[in-house]
């Protein structure tokens, strides 16, 4: 572009086709809406940004209902999920990333307290849809197919809705009340659920409930097995039966010792959960490094806080009793680890493996047109159906990561595809905005803001029971959060484009209505586009 932004000349107005004498403009200035990094992040499509703007200014409730127009679940979610959008946040290279989870939990928890609701469908559709899997994805695509106006029924195997929320996360993270208070949320907005059915039959079901489309979500409920040599040895338990024992109620009994083999999210939750029980040492065998770890770094630093020692680069070889023979493991030049020969004892009265989880499909082989992955997960196209016509699949099942959070989105993604094929319309999608990278901002606007911390048990005090660990922000807190966030890439009205202008060519439209150009004062001079702190305004070329 050239260095000079207009020239001196005798031409047509761009604007009006009006003649008159004086500088032509350039490139004009235009109000845009990027795209913010945190929206982009989320895996279940939440406008993070809008939401965080309603707290700001004490709409609450508004916030909540604008935060449920994509994920049902706000309480579970700002307090399970692993918050991929405060990774990417560009605030985080200022100073620190908005706590994004801890403002969703506070909404949350104070719709349950004020005894918000979800707005009913407007119109009934006269379709009915099966959703099989009471988890987070099921849950989801039932919660947004209600709101499209369709009749839902949900089945699963468990004796109550939740999946592994409910029989795979320890009530220190998720307290029973405030799951079942939001499920309770989608049953009121119609949705049937009927527990403890397991189905093997599809196509029957379908045929006899008389649904019109499938959405299949049964969750990865079985752990995978390891033949260890043992003679004569303690008890062996899976970790995924080992939570749901004990998020049912039972107390096993585990010894002294406990060792946890695996390195996941599941391991540190069967580790942390055996301190709870009574366990003086509980330990985790990985095979690899803190870096390759696929749990969480959170949960690994959580379960050391708690006393839980975590092993690394260790495999487990045999079982003696109560002795285990570890053998050192290395990394080779590719990172993958490689044994040692270099074997260490230790001891546990308890194992529990925690080697990773598979699904139970195998009711859908008998569905025609439905393939799977090598790893048994379930083909699905980018609208999440399978190879049978009206029947889709989402969460665990396929390939994906296995988070709360994944599965409440692939839960709207299938039910606004189910939508669209169960009414003919055609599949296409708006396409996305452009991202609103932090090298697109003008930071000149914000000064620092220490991040507000959640409240926390000491360690001491958490292993002593189930007791949530983790507490909310206060309104203030929440408030002031909300107030960190750099409204990346959308206006947030600050007047600055309107105090900039020389020519007074900025016009502000009232609250909530942002400002318009009068493009027949403006210059093109660029000075609303450079002090725009969010990068609302691109300067784009005049046409000829």
């Amino acid at each position: 572009m050239s260095s000079r932004l207009w020239d001196v000349a005798m031409l047509p107005d761009l604007t009006h086709g009006r003649t008159h004498s004086g500088p032509v403009r350039e490139r004009r200035p235009v109000y845009v809406d990027l795209l913010p990094p945190c929206n982009a992040g989320c895996p279940a499509g939440e406008n993070i940004q809008a939401w965080l703007s309603h707290t700001l200014a004490g709409r609450h409730e508004q916030a909540w209902r604008e935060l449920v127009t994509n994920n049902p679940l706000p309480a579970i979610h700002g307090r399970v999920c692993y918050h991929p959008c405060e990774s990417v946040c560009n605030r985080a290279n200022l100073d620190s990333a908005v706590s994004i989870h801890s403002v969703e939990r506070f909404l949350g928890d104070l719709a349950l307290e004020k005894g918000w609701q979800f707005d009913p469908p407007a119109v009934r559709s006269g379709k009915r849809v099966l959703v099989i899997g009471a988890g987070p994805s099921g849950l989801s695509a039932a919660y947004h197919l209600a709101r499209l106006g369709h009749e839902v029924e949900i089945r699963d195997a468990g004796a109550e809705p939740g999946g592994m929320m409910r029989y795979g996360i320890p009530a220190y993270r998720l307290p029973r009340d405030v799951l079942s208070a939001e499920l309770a949320r989608i049953t009121a907005l119609g949705v049937e659920m009927t527990g403890q059915h397991k189905v093997d039959d599809l196509a029957a079901e379908k045929q006899e409930g008389g649904f019109d489309a499938v959405f299949v979500a049964v969750g990865a409920h079985l752990s995978r097995r390891v033949e260890i040599p043992a003679r004569d040895t303690g008890p062996m338990l899976d970790a995924v039966s080992f939570l749901r024992s004990v998020a049912s109620g039972e107390r096993p009994s585990i010894g002294r010792r406990v060792a946890v083999y695996g390195g996941g999210n599941t391991a540190m939750d069967a580790a942390r959960v055996a301190k709870r029980l009574g366990a003086d040492e509980a330990m985790i065998v990985y095979r690899r490094t803190r870096e390759q770890m696929p749990a969480h770094s959170e949960e690994a630093e959580d379960a050391e806080r708690e006393g839980v020692r975590i092993n690394w680069l260790r495999t487990i070889k045999e079982m003696d009793g109560s002795e285990m023979q570890v053998e050192v493991m290395e990394l080779d030049e590719s990172g993958f680890p490689q044994p040692t020969g270099r074997f260490e004892t230790l001891s546990a009265d308890t194992v529990i493996l925690a080697l990773g989880q598979e699904t139970d499909t195998e009711f859908l082989h008998r569905v025609p047109g439905v393939e799977f992955e090598k790893d048994g997960t379930v083909k699905v196209s980018p609208s999440m159906e399978t190879g049978c016509a009206g029947v889709f699949a989402g969460g665990d099942m396929v390939p994906s990561e296995r988070t709360v959070t994944v599965g409440v989105g692939h839960g709207k993604k299938a039910a606004r595809h189910i939508d669209r094929w169960l009414s003919g319309a055609d599949g296409a999608t708006a396409a996305k905005h452009d991202l609103a990278a932090f090298d697109r901002l003008h930071l000149w606007y914000f000064g620092d803001n220490a991040r507000r911390q959640q409240p926390e048990l000491a360690p001491e005090e958490r292993v002593a029971d189930f007791d949530e660990v983790v507490g909310g922000l206060s309104a203030d807190e929440a408030v002031y959060e909300a107030g960190r966030c750099l409204s990346c890439g959308n206006c947030f009205e600050c007047d600055g484009c309107l105090g900039s202008c020389p020519e007074d060519a900025v016009i502000k439209l009232g609250v909530g209505n942002r400002y318009r150009f009068n493009y027949d004062r403006c210059t093109g001079c660029g000075a609303c586009f450079e002090q725009c702190p969010v990068h609302a305004i691109e300067m784009v070329a005049e046409a000829n």
